[in-house]
């Protein structure tokens, strides 16, 4: 878990930037009598993503000397945005590796904001997810997921909803690497310990419900979708004890249904 006090430090950090975003009933024919279900809009954030969080908080808590050299991260295109927003407000330069594939429209933002975009085929970029690198590429690198720094500015996201809805039966939150898992969970837990803790990915790539059911990582058969944010081949070993400890159970979302889930 990441501590309360670092993910309170990370609140006051980034209110200068991140938005404090509402948590609205959902009202739909489809939810269930007796039901509510909350929506937290972080699309309603600057670069549209709730990772201005993360990266501005990992940004700023680095020390100066490491940062100096530029800022260097592997992302399918939200973190990018976040890191390179972070980088511009400080004067650094922003480096991005991203997969051959991602939207041209993330593109666009990530170069708008200044970043330098690298595009690398999916191995080459799960590659430097994994080892936290950019092969050729110097500077800090803010890594998507497993930086403490990341997970504790995600974790912001946890204590707005729990202080706007105090007694949720349960949080589900989206799983991509699992660093906005573990942040929100971390609040979660530690202001409502006997809250439930789900996560959802697409079926394309639902590594963490494969690792629940084995018991441990394993490699499942990823597929691009549309849902390019969330889902992998496999959870990193670096982050499976921490998401082991946190979540409940893992929902493997087919892509028609997560379709359907955004017209809402």
């Amino acid at each position: 878990m990441i501590a309360l006090r670092e993910i309170e430090a990370a609140r006051a950090r980034i209110a200068d930037v991140a938005v404090r975003t509402p948590l609205v009933r959902l009202h739909a024919a489809e939810v269930p009598e007796g039901t509510e279900i909350h929506l937290k809009l972080e699309a309603l954030q600057p670069i549209g993503s709730f990772k201005i969080r993360g990266a501005t908080n990992a940004v700023r808590t680095a020390p100066e000397e490491a940062r100096s050299r530029g800022l260097v991260t592997a992302s399918a295109g939200n973190m990018a945005q976040g890191v390179a927003w972070a980088g511009r407000g400080l004067g650094l330069p922003a480096t991005i590796a991203v997969r051959e594939h991602a939207p041209q429209a993330k593109l666009t933002a990530i170069e708008r904001l200044g970043g330098k975009v690298v595009k690398l085929p999916y191995d080459e970029w799960w590659q430097a997810i994994v080892t936290g690198s950019v092969e050729g590429v110097d500077g800090l690198f803010v890594h998507l997921v497993q930086d403490e720094g990341v997970m504790a500015g995600n974790g912001t996201i946890g204590l707005e909803i729990i202080d706007d809805l105090p007694d949720p039966d349960a949080v589900v939150i989206p799983y991509g690497g699992g660093g906005l898992t573990v942040g929100i969970a971390s609040a979660v837990r530690a202001l409502k310990p006997d809250v439930k803790i789900y996560t959802a990915e697409p079926a394309t790539g639902a590594a963490l419900a494969a690792a629940l059911a084995a018991g441990e990582p394993v490699e499942v058969q990823h597929a691009a979708s549309f849902v390019d944010g969330s889902g992998s081949r496999r959870v990193l070993d670096t982050m499976w004890p921490r998401v082991r400890a946190l979540v409940d159970a893992a929902f493997s979302v087919p892509i028609a249904e997560a379709a359907a889930a955004v017209r809402f």
